[in-house]
């Protein structure tokens, strides 16, 4: 299911955290509250690591992974890959990137299997991102914008993309990545949904912000619990479009 959840007094959960199917990352100094809604909701599945990033609390932006492995910018300080590098799975590998395109999280979207980045990332993190993350790699844009990993979550089974992403563009990307796409908002009509939700292949957490239509599109297409998809996707847009 997905949950409501906040950061401090910020509904821009996917600024503060970043989930796999692996591991969960989020953000140091948050409330109790918001670290016990991960735990509780992941707990036995996958472990929550507290880190810092860059000595930043803004990782779900910073860095990028999936079930393979961890990328992370080259600000990140050496204590902090250690800590990262002892706290995840075994088989769960972390790098730094010298990327100058260095918010990975803004510029990278991916899930087990396929990645979109921006269009201007560098030709040798294009080819890192492919093999250490096991993934294919295709360059692109979300309704335009180049920074995909804002406007833009991906999970093995479904992906939401930016409000105003044109049919055809979205037809077009759901071929390329061979998985069923919706556009939508969260956190009452934000199109930048990879900061207002982070999300997996069975759990998703959303800012605060977002409406009960908005949580069910996000609970459908990342197939967290069955509904008629159609009659939902009119509603997510609504007066925003």
């Amino acid at each position: 299911m997905a949950l409501r959840c906040q950061f401090e007094n910020s509904s821009e959960v996917g600024v503060f955290a970043r989930i796999t199917n692996a591991y969960a990352l989020v953000a140091l100094q948050g409330s109790e509250n918001f670290y016990a809604q991960f735990e509780s909701e992941l707990e036995g599945r996958i472990p929550v690591i507290r880190a810092s990033i860059g000595n930043t609390r803004i990782i779900g932006r910073v860095c990028v992974g999936n079930k393979n492995g961890l990328l992370v910018p080259s600000i990140t300080t050496d204590q902090e890959l250690e800590h990262l590098t002892n706290s995840l799975p075994d088989g769960v590998q972390v790098r730094r990137v010298e990327e100058r395109l260095s918010a990975l999280g803004n510029c990278i979207a991916c899930n087990d299997h396929v990645a979109l980045v921006h269009t201007d990332l560098d030709k040798e993190t294009e080819e890192l991102v492919a093999d250490f993350l096991g993934v294919d790699v295709f360059r692109a844009t979300i309704a335009q914008n180049t920074l995909v990993g804002s406007y833009c979550v991906l999970t093995n089974r479904g992906g939401l993309v930016h409000a105003h992403t044109p049919p055809q563009d979205m037809e077009e990307l759901s071929q390329l990545l061979n998985l069923p796409l919706t556009a939508g908002t969260v956190n009452r009509g934000s199109d930048v949904v990879g900061a207002g939700v982070v999300a997996n292949d069975f759990a998703a957490f959303c800012g605060t912000d977002t409406t009960a239509t908005e949580l069910g599109v996000v609970e459908q297409i990342f197939g967290l619990r069955n509904q008629d998809m159609d009659a939902m996707r009119p509603a997510i847009i609504d007066s925003y479009a």
